[in-house]
């Protein structure tokens, strides 16, 4: 049986969870029935290294999305792809493109990350795109709500959407913990009796760290807690002139992007999401395969689903401070018992997303793409 060859196409193999669910894909897919290419733009991305040796990579001598079309689209080509994957609107929209311009027999799967939405001018521009995701052969939502979205503010019709949840390669990460060492500048952090907090994002208005700050001054009135923060973005500044306002420098450590977050996660207590929306929120998923506790806004739309309404975590308002509050010192003030048996309820949780088995259905609706015609 000839392989299919599968064109994976992303801005870059970045810090961010697009290229971190790519990769899970790519390095996971059955090498007996498929061959994985992998196109980027000309970035360095913090993933590059944990790319499989046998995936074709490619870069792009471009570092603008516009002007990458006619690359694409002589690769595409070239290579006699069968299937071009994308994710994210405008990525999405240039692969569509492309493909149209190869002029070859290769189909369009793409697929939607995020609950979008909100001003007359973003939905407007979400109904284009439903326009020009019309022209795939077939689209993957990675939740329930974020295919709820794309009917509603895309248009698109629900038969046409195929929800798969991320994956989680649960392997590669207890091997990471398993190896990997928090960096020596950091080992204090960890080295006491208070309770452990972590959080992992970027810093932008979307993962509303400020919210996570006030209800962490709240928590640590009540219970001496430290607070570590994963990850870099715009807002950095901002996030620790209000640690200073809020007089929590000794107890609020911002610890920038770490390529193995998961022996931070190790070490830690508990793990908090406060973002005002999310696709999916793999690091969710990824926090409670390392075996950590998870509060989360109960935002549109991944974290209900990741923690079945609640489930396996515990769910809290968006923006609300007191909410936040009382869930983080529900978790941090279980006893024993009742802790080890959240633990285990959230490894289990994970397991349902583990890479192998999510891999599995892209590739049952690869070759169902490729035997069907739209």
């Amino acid at each position: 049986m000839e392989k299919v060859k599968v064109l994976f196409f992303v801005y870059q193999m970045g810090a961010g969870g697009a290229a971190r669910t790519l990769l899970n894909i790519l390095n996971n897919l059955d090498r007996s029935m498929f061959s994985p290419v992998l196109v980027t733009l000309g970035f360095a991305g913090s993933y590059e290294k944990d790319i499989a040796e046998d995936v074709k990579f490619i870069k792009l001598p471009t570092r603008r999305l516009s002007r990458s079309v006619l690359g694409l689209a002589k690769i595409i080509k070239k290579e006699e792809i069968d299937i071009v994957f994308s994710t994210i609107p405008r990525v999405n929209t240039i692969a569509i493109l492309a493909n149209f311009l190869s002029f070859s027999k290769a189909k369009n799967v793409i697929r939607e990350a995020d609950n979008l939405g909100g001003s007359f001018r973003v939905n407007m521009q979400l109904l284009g795109f439903g326009i020009i995701y019309k022209l795939s052969h077939q689209i993957v939502s990675l939740s329930e709500g974020v295919k709820e979205n794309l009917v509603q503010k895309y248009k698109v019709k629900s038969d046409d959407i195929k929800v798969i949840y991320n994956p989680v390669d649960i392997n590669s990460i207890q091997k990471k913990v398993d190896n990997g060492s928090i960096l020596e500048e950091h080992i204090h952090i960890f080295e006491t009796e208070d309770k452990v907090i972590i959080t992992a994002g970027r810093l932008v208005k979307q993962k509303d760290q400020q919210t996570l700050l006030e209800a962490f001054a709240k928590v640590n009135e009540q219970l001496k807690s430290r607070l570590v923060i994963l990850g870099e973005g715009p807002l950095k500044a901002e996030l620790m002139e209000q640690v200073d306002r809020l007089q929590l420098s000794e107890r609020v450590f911002f610890v920038g992007f770490q390529q193995n977050p998961y022996v931070y996660f190790n070490q830690a207590d508990l793990f908090v999401l406060s973002s005002i929306h999310e696709g999916f929120s793999h690091v969710i998923a990824e926090a409670l395969a390392t075996g950590l506790p998870v509060v989360s806004t109960n935002c549109k739309s991944g974290p209900k689903e990741v923690l079945d309404e609640g489930e396996y975590g515990l769910l809290c308002d968006v923006g609300n401070v007191d909410d936040m509050t009382s869930k983080i010192l529900e978790v941090l003030t279980l006893n024993n018992e009742q802790r080890h048996m959240l633990i285990a309820k959230g490894q289990l949780r994970a397991s349902h997303f583990d890479a192998r088995e999510i891999v599995k259905q892209y590739e049952e609706l690869f070759l169902k793409t490729l035997n069907e015609s739209r």
